[in-house]
């Protein structure tokens, strides 16, 4: 059995949405369970609409739910030890649950992941990693907003957690792995990616295939598996990808309903139209995962429907059927046996999270 927490009154519909999303979970998977933790006022009444969902789930109150607008600070201040995204994540730590799933305040929930679950040995800072269609498939992109600035050394570890995440949900020997800068040719680009570039390329076999630089307009090609950069330029490209794609859908919405011709033509390719519908559809890759900690993490979008917030509990499942730590783990100690951080770095990260 996989058990996965859940902060029920994370996002902007709370139980309302979540309560569904479990139900449609638990439908479709067996052998997973649910610690659900939220206010009973809340919760209690959607649950009961759900017989089959309560007997596979146990239900804590918690008196405290982080609001949407909370800072990182407030949260931690008074949601530490009994807000309900925080006791979804110290399950995780204490072994009950074996993924914890929000949507709630991104920040706050990063925030509390880090002070309850810390960093893994040899990582410095942690990336929230997307799924990304593609004309191939799917790819890894990260980091997509947990970190603002990564040297060289926080680049390749983003490229380890990346390749292992890749090969965990996409059964994928090798991934391959791009460094995303504003060229492809090794003099462009930050001195920090270049450095990281040529480490990877001198790394020798690893558990990943790196390829070199990749462009914007790689990402949606998936020329590789998993697209590495820092989160200042990954969320820019999240955002950017989000917008386009809501705005070729009202393109579309305006182009099928100018004319009668127009609607008699939909109604021929309506099939097609469904096909790109389901392609575009953002929920399908709804779910950010925090890597780098030592558990797993995942965000839900916070206006994410019910089918959304699924996908997010089912990518967490995934994680954890596949051995996702076990997975980055090996590929960490790995690389960092043969290409050890400088000392005054590692130094660094020794103290990290433990003030």
């Amino acid at each position: 059995m996989i058990k996965i927490s859940i902060d029920a009154m994370g996002g902007d519909f709370g139980p309302s949405v979540i309560i569904p999303a479990l139900v449609a979970v638990a439908t479709r998977r067996s052998d997973v369970r649910f610690l659900i933790y939220g206010h009973e006022d809340a919760v209690r009444p959607e649950l009961a609409k759900h017989p089959k969902l309560a007997a596979v789930s146990e239900f804590f109150h918690c008196e405290i739910a982080v609001r949407m607008d909370d800072k990182p600070s407030q949260a931690l201040r008074h949601g530490r030890w009994k807000s309900s995204m925080w006791k979804a994540i110290e399950a995780v730590k204490a072994g009950d649950a074996d993924a914890c799933i929000s949507a709630g305040n991104t920040g706050a929930l990063m925030a509390m992941s880090k002070f309850c679950l810390r960093t893994m040995a040899t990582i410095d800072r942690p990336a929230i990693a997307a799924i990304w269609p593609t004309m191939r498939g799917e790819s890894v992109v990260l980091d997509v907003g947990a970190t603002i600035g990564a040297d060289a050394h926080q680049l390749i570890d983003f490229a380890i957690l990346g390749s292992g995440m890749a090969r965990a949900l996409f059964g994928i020997e090798r991934p391959t792995v791009g460094l995303l800068n504003v060229g492809v040719e090794e003099i462009k680009g930050q001195e920090e990616v270049k450095e990281a570039g040529q480490l990877l390329r001198e790394a020798g076999r690893m558990a990943m295939d790196y390829q070199g630089f990749v462009e914007g307009d790689d990402i949606g090609k998936g020329v590789v598996d998993v697209v590495v950069t820092e989160g200042f330029a990954g969320n820019i490209a999240l955002k950017t990808a989000e917008g386009t794609v809501r705005q070729i859908a009202g393109y579309l919405r305006a182009a099928m309903s100018r004319t009668l011709m127009a609607r008699i033509g939909y109604l021929f390719a309506k099939a097609a139209f469904a096909t790109l519908r389901e392609k575009m559809d953002v929920r399908r890759a709804n779910g950010g995962v925090f890597l780098g900690l030592n558990g797993i993490v995942v965000k839900s979008h916070g206006g994410a429907d019910a089918e959304g917030v699924a996908a997010a509990i089912e990518l967490g499942y995934d994680m954890v059927r596949n051995r996702l730590l076990d997975r980055i783990e090996a590929d960490l100690d790995l690389f960092h046996a043969r290409h050890p951080k400088p000392i005054a770095q590692s130094a660094e990260i020794a103290g990290d999270g433990k003030e």
